[in-house]
């Protein structure tokens, strides 16, 4: 796994966490944040990724 991976599998992994430690925000919030999080573990094991799959077909270049 090189740096990216990492920091989506913590990025995921802190929203995942600070969700199940809140008991303060609106369901839809909290379902929109646990695909994002999911969407990030999954993403640091996969190294697929939907947003980056969207902006390559708008064709937005990446960063070397």
């Amino acid at each position: 796994m090189n740096v990216e991976r990492y920091l989506r599998l913590a990025g995921g992994i802190a929203i995942v966490v600070s969700l199940l430690l809140s008991e303060y925000v609106s369901e839809k919030w909290i379902y929109f944040t646990y695909f994002v999080g999911l969407n990030l573990i999954q993403s640091a094991f996969t190294d697929w990724c939907p947003f980056k799959s969207i902006l390559k077909l708008m064709d937005v270049k990446e960063c070397n």
